[in-house]
């Protein structure tokens, strides 16, 4: 078994991390590097690293210091559109925390790390004293998303059942704060 260490990214992780988020969208989700949506992935300094209320986590290899996982959370809700009104109504910006770039590595797979990480952002969360709510949306096809979410939240809307034409394929989750 490796042991992790689960910390808060520094600018010397950008590198590693944006590596592990790439390698995400092209290999699980297979739509490569979509400005619109991965700006962040390409300057996370900007969106987590820099602002107060976000923040990006890491996991960390300790046998090898690479960076198996990532985990980000930012104060922006869900935007409409492309999401259905009611989601965005529900979860504002700036009293949201929204749970983002939960992405493990293959070979650091079934180890725990995608809870430890959402774990260490709901303290993150509660700590700011500023968040009401949690949100994130996911995919069906990412491995091992749907189970974990379902896990640790609930489901709100599927896109593929309650959007006309299935909406973006996205499945929509709150999460507890307390």
């Amino acid at each position: 078994m490796r042991d992790y260490s689960i910390r808060q990214a520094t600018e010397a992780d950008v590198d590693d991390a944006r590596a592990v988020m790439l390698d995400t969208v092209y290999r699980d989700f297979a739509t490569g590097y979509v400005p619109r949506w991965h700006a962040d992935i390409i300057d996370p300094v900007s969106f987590y690293l820099t602002p107060p209320r976000h923040t990006l986590l890491v996991a960390v290899d300790e046998r090898d210091g690479t960076v198996a996982a990532t985990a980000a959370l930012d104060a922006r809700g869900p935007a409409h559109p492309p999401n259905p009104r009611w989601l965005a109504e529900r979860f504002p910006s700036g009293e949201t925390a929204q749970l983002r770039r939960v992405y493990v590595r293959p070979e650091h797979r079934r180890r725990g790390l995608a809870r430890q990480l959402v774990d260490e952002l709901l303290e993150f969360a509660r700590a700011d004293g500023g968040y009401r709510s949690v949100y994130l949306h996911t995919y069906p096809h990412s491995p091992g998303a749907m189970g974990l979410w379902r896990a640790l939240g609930k489901e709100l809307c599927d896109e593929r059942e309650e959007v006309p034409g299935g909406g973006s394929g996205a499945v929509h989750f709150e999460v507890p704060l307390a």
